[in-house]
């Protein structure tokens, strides 16, 4: 089990670098902030721009300067503190170069918003400084998440989940009652609108593919136990698609019946109330100094918490 210190103490304070794409391009330094990341007002960035705390290629800016394509844009954040959040997570699987961990549910798989030292991300550094997660999981879904100690094992990966290989199947507590114990749901994911963030993954014709298989367990009134495989990982998919289908996760409080952020006072994508788990991951064993790391096909399992099981 991985450990560290407790939530809510100062952090360190960090600094955030990114590469500008072609959105950026004649954009203004404050426009693009206050637009880009909503988590601060106009007038907060504004602040931040003026005391010097946004660089571009290392640079101060003023806030009308102008950013483009392939500049480097860079800002401070002083230390703060972080909401509260478990900071542990179990090692289930450690071989060659890949590592799969449990994350708790509550636990951020990358910085963002708040969260920065309370991410799995930055936990993993005290197991394992090279460890990086292939692909995340919401904040308030547990679980399994896959990752990689080196570049040739992230490589590998990386080409895995790009070719659709690595299998997941995940628990998920959903609302409703379906006529069939498995049906598919093919429904496309891509941004839809949200009042605060401008925009958030949801069900959209023109989205992307995606496609989750769900397997009923057990059925209790107005609510049902579920298994859902997916091959393709699109943000939120199972909260998506189960809503979509008429049967959005039992307390999920930002997506209602057809998949996309209720009418009414939509909540964020990292707020929770709901329970999913991502309960088994196999892939293809990754070669080490020219040796599988294991045979053949790995399945790595991970117990849901109790609301979850089911006992057959």
């Amino acid at each position: 089990m991985g450990r560290s210190r407790q939530s809510g103490e100062l952090n360190g304070g960090c600094t955030y670098r990114e590469q500008l794409g072609s959105e950026a391009n004649a954009i203004t330094v404050l426009d693009y902030l206050a637009d880009r990341y909503r988590h601060s007002s106009r007038a907060e960035w504004s602040a931040r721009i003026g005391a010097g705390r946004v660089v571009v290629d290392d640079r101060p800016v003023a806030e009308g300067d102008p950013l483009r394509s392939g500049q480097w844009l860079s800002w401070y954040r002083p230390p703060w503190r972080e909401p509260h959040a478990p900071r542990s997570f179990a090692v289930l699987y450690d071989r060659g170069g890949v590592v799969a961990v449990a994350k708790p549910a509550g636990l951020p798989t990358l910085p963002g918003a708040d969260f920065y030292e309370s991410t799995l991300l930055r936990q993993l550094a005290r197991y394992d400084s090279d460890l990086i997660p292939m692909h995340r999981l919401g904040r308030w879904t547990s679980g399994i998440v896959l990752c990689a100690r080196d570049k040739k094992s992230r490589a590998e990966l990386a080409e895995q989940f790009a070719n659709r290989t690595i299998r997941k199947r995940y628990r998920a507590l959903a609302s409703g009652n379906p006529k069939e114990d498995q049906f598919v749901i093919r429904t496309p994911i891509g941004p839809v609108p949200h009042p605060t963030l401008g925009t958030v993954h949801g069900a959209l014709i023109t989205g992307k593919s995606a496609e989750s298989r769900v397997r009923v367990l057990r059925r209790d009134g107005s609510q049902f136990l579920c298994d859902v495989n997916i091959l393709s990982g699109r943000p939120h998919q199972i909260r998506i698609h189960l809503a979509a289908a008429g049967h959005p996760l039992c307390g999920d409080p930002l997506y209602a019946a057809g998949g996309c952020p209720r009418a009414s006072e939509p909540a964020l994508p990292g707020e929770g109330g709901y329970l999913l788990h991502g309960a088994e991951v196999g892939f293809d064993a990754v070669s080490d100094r020219g040796e599988l790391s294991a045979p053949g096909f790995v399945r790595v399992h991970c117990v849901p918490p109790s609301p979850l099981i089911h006992l057959t």
